[in-house]
């Protein structure tokens, strides 16, 4: 509740004061929100505190949120991990070509998806067509069966074909679409531009927000995605990062590979801290690359998921 009164500058402004009630609401809101805020960061900070840990410090459980006998071995350990640099270039891989591909075909439905009846007569068995793809699904084994016909298993193309197509981020662009401006494609046309050039030249640049927001969304999908990996991969040489990282999880460390480090580094290593460094890296990328985007994503998700 808001109490409005006039300005005692006697200008004739009114100034709304917030009740006793509000003000104990919305700091109740805040102290719940903060810690709820602390528990979901105080798992991330604790994994970074033990990768910069010795190993006998993160066996015996004295790590909390500060490193306790700083130590960068971990990180050398496996900077120097063949393996793990292996899982990060498919993971890059897969971003490079995965996203392309996902942000083009978004693009390319998108647009003759947003236009009117009048405009493509088809429009509603189109947008029906993709749309039955979201409520119903082929299932893991008849898409594993499609995949290994087509020839595309233990290749990068099976982390990315099957997933070219996200619908539901086809559906937030065409309503971005639809709610910009007709007066500005109409004058494009008037002006001699074909529907290629009013794309590229019109819809395209007004619609930074959300290709950006969509942007985030296919490189976290595609950068946190592991269970692909494991089918549709054979070897685990072809692993991406994520995929790499559940096995190791799951599993202990390769003692033939700690046997070729150096005495002393061996010594400030485990389980532990080699399992919170590598996951600590996969994770860095995105958290990176979130700031720069982060800007776009509330404008993006609100005027996509607004249908006139």
């Amino acid at each position: 509740m808001r109490i409005t009164a006039f300005s005692e500058k006697g200008d004739g402004k009114l100034v709304e004061r917030a009740s006793w009630s509000r003000k104990s609401f919305l700091a109740f809101n805040y102290i719940v929100l903060s810690v709820m805020a602390l528990a979901c960061l105080f798992p991330i900070v604790q994994m970074v505190a033990v990768s910069f840990s010795s190993g006998a410090a993160a066996s015996s459980g004295r790590v909390t949120i500060f490193p306790i006998e700083f130590t960068l071995d971990a990180y050398r350990y496996v900077m120097r991990n063949d393996a793990f640099m292996r899982a990060v270039w498919v993971s890059v891989e897969r971003i490079m070509l995965g996203c392309t591909l996902q942000m083009l075909m978004m693009v390319l439905i998108a647009y003759p998806l947003s236009k009117d009846v009048s405009k493509f007569r088809y429009r509603t068995v189109y947008v029906w067509f993709f749309m039955i793809t979201i409520l119903f699904s082929g299932g893991l084994i008849p898409t594993y069966l499609t995949i290994k016909a087509t020839g595309l298993l233990n290749t990068v193309w099976a982390l990315i074909i099957p997933s070219a197509v996200p619908v539901f981020s086809v559906v937030l662009l065409l309503n971005f679409f639809r709610n910009l401006p007709k007066e500005l494609s109409e004058a494009a046309f008037i002006d001699g531009a074909g529907h290629w050039k009013t794309l590229w030249k019109v819809y395209i640049p007004l619609s930074t927000p959300g290709l950006a927001t969509l942007l985030l969304f296919s490189l976290v999908g595609h950068w946190n995605s592991w269970f692909d990996g494991i089918i549709y991969m054979n070897s685990p040489e072809r692993y991406p990062l994520q995929s790499y990282l559940q096995t190791i999880i799951l599993m202990k460390q390769d003692s033939s590979a700690l046997s070729v480090m150096d005495a002393n580094i061996l010594a400030n290593l485990s389980d532990r801290t080699l399992k919170s460094a590598q996951i600590g890296l996969g994770a860095l990328p995105i958290l990176l690359v979130y700031p720069f985007l982060q800007r776009f994503f509330m404008k993006g998700i609100v005027l996509g998921s607004v249908k006139e």
